[in-house]
């Protein structure tokens, strides 16, 4: 079979199609309301040089990162993995994002001539709501890694076929709620083993060497489309700073400074003169930063573009060594991907709206407002904990107005349900809705963000990660800022107690914890009125 425009894109919608089925297989199988309600994992596939192919529309932050991950591991076994082999990873220096986002990779196998041959390998990652550390939820404002949980570099999980039942005792054991962490892992598993006969059906059905080249086909694709975006972006160079609250330890804001070179299809992402890691526990490893520049990349291509790592070929990016987007081990990074990534976004975006000025919206939340809830609960005598990231306003664009309410950029989860969270934990949601007026004005107004407040029914240790408490998020050409957003306890239900933007806390029982979250930035002067200078 010689590759054509519909052999390429049938052979497209069959390899998305194994990512697809892998996450709902991990979705349905999933123990955690982290994993079930919210689908906070994703998933992948690589061809035999590792290289990612294809990926189910799930978490940008986890699918830009994988590759390093997939990369890991087969360095870590370098005589290659056998048919019923997994590995298990969730190093932040070996690929991983953060503890709590634990990766499987397993090889694809077809018979061929009485051998086994590799196809490729399929990958999933999920995050579990503990996996042990200082705090409950293994994100807490850390000052090195190995308070943040239980590190895992890559180990098989299976050889052969034969699960290794004592790497899952062990983590089960690191981990304030074993039976989540247990229904999670066999959840993944069970995915992975999904992919792999998916993955051996389509070589199957169509023989190895055409499998292989529509592979390559995609990548290549993937790498044109790209290459011809670029090439539309006037040359030159778009230099931005911006600026994080702080780091969780210190009050000091945080700089990134990011220089886009666009040189015909060829484009280079600097980030040189970004601030040196830091003491807390934001610095975002160097596959996060891969993954939210990706994403970047991904934005302006369009969807045309298969989602592979064809799209990074064209791509140059540098992070300088020691550096809050490239840290040195063992720093903290619980917050890194989840809000570093965020920023570093916004100002890729930033970056980009000076080139193409009618494409790009205006900065949306840039944070994923990280709300961790650990206890004990009396009711049913057994520990648990509670994660979820809530959205916000969306940035206005340039044709219209921002979305409310939402998750965007680097997260794509869904919410925990009321009925859901109400069940499973000890915690009453007494508010949820939209925090009206918090998008900026302009041309375009911005999206509104949320307020969501949880009732504590017994004592509880929480932690909140969250930025845009400080400095606003901008709006563009004239365009008005979105609000802050806002942390507070209500003691007692009436008693305010205002937050920082990242803090550790122990709550009673009748204690309300509100986090609202910021708006979206205006695109444009409003109509009568004066602006924002949103060019820094």
């Amino acid at each position: 079979m010689s590759v054509d425009a519909i052999s390429l894109e049938v052979f497209k919608n069959m390899f998305i199609s194994v990512s697809e089925e892998m996450g709902v297989a991990l979705q349905r199988t999933s123990y955690s309301t982290n994993m079930k309600e919210r689908q906070d994992f994703s998933c992948a596939l690589f061809n035999p040089q590792a290289e990612m192919v294809a990926q189910a529309a799930h978490q940008p932050v986890h699918l830009g990162a994988m590759p390093a991950s997939v990369q890991a591991a087969l360095q870590t076994f370098p005589r290659g993995l056998r048919q019923g082999d997994i590995v298990i990873l969730n190093d932040p220096y070996l690929g991983g994002s953060h503890l709590p986002d634990i990766t499987l990779v397993a090889p694809a196998f077809i018979e061929t001539d009485g051998a086994k041959t590799l196809i490729g390998y399929v990958s999933n990652r999920g995050h579990h709501s503990d996996v042990g550390g200082m705090a409950p939820g293994s994100m807490p404002l850390s000052t090195e890694l190995y308070q943040e949980g239980l590190i895992i570099p890559p180990l098989k999980l299976s050889r052969g076929g034969r699960l290794n039942q004592e790497i899952i005792a062990l983590i089960c054991r690191n981990s304030r709620t074993p039976d989540d962490r247990r229904g999670d892992l066999a959840a993944q598993i069970a995915s992975i083993r999904v992919g792999e006969k998916r993955l051996t059906e389509i070589a199957e059905r169509y023989g190895l060497p055409d499998t292989h080249e529509h592979m390559d086909a995609l990548l290549d694709y993937s790498e044109r489309l790209t290459r011809r975006a670029i090439a539309e972006i006037p040359n030159g160079t778009y230099r931005v700073t911006d600026y994080m609250d702080d780091d969780g330890l210190t009050q000091e804001p945080v700089v990134i400074k990011v220089a886009v070179t666009v040189e015909d299809d060829r484009m280079t992402i600097d980030f040189t003169g970004t601030a040196d890691h830091r003491p807390g526990c934001i610095n975002a490893p160097r596959a996060v930063t891969v993954s939210a520049s990706l994403y970047v990349i991904r934005c302006v291509v369009g969807s045309e573009a298969p989602a592979n790592q064809g799209c990074l070929r064209p791509v140059e990016v540098i992070t300088p060594r020691g550096s809050l987007v490239d840290p040195l081990p063992q720093r903290g990074v619980a917050g890194g991907n989840v809000e570093t990534s965020q920023r570093i976004t916004d100002v890729l975006l930033a970056a980009m709206s000076q080139a193409l000025p009618d494409r790009i919206p205006a900065s949306s939340q840039g944070t994923m407002n990280n709300m961790i809830i650990g206890g004990h609960d009396i009711s049913r005598d057994k520990p648990y904990v509670y994660y979820e990231t809530i959205g916000g306003g969306m940035g206005a664009r340039p044709d219209k107005d921002g979305i409310s309410g939402i998750h965007t950029h680097m997260t794509n989860t869904l919410n925990t349900p009321v009925e859901a969270l109400e069940f499973a934990f000890p915690l009453r949601l007494r508010r949820y809705s939209l925090r009206r007026g918090s998008g900026g004005d302009g041309l375009h107004r911005g999206g509104d963000g949320l307020v969501r407040e949880v009732e504590f029914l017994s004592p509880a240790r929480v932690t909140v990660l969250s930025e845009r408490r400080r400095f606003a998020p901008p709006g563009y050409y004239g365009g008005h800022h979105g609000h802050q957003g806002e942390n507070v306890l209500l003691r007692g239900g009436y008693e305010e107690v205002h937050l920082a933007g990242k803090e550790t806390l122990d709550v009673e029982a009748g204690d309300i914890l509100s986090i609202r979250t910021p708006g979206g930035g205006g695109w444009g002067a409003p109509a009568g009125g004066e602006g924002h200078d949103h060019q820094r």
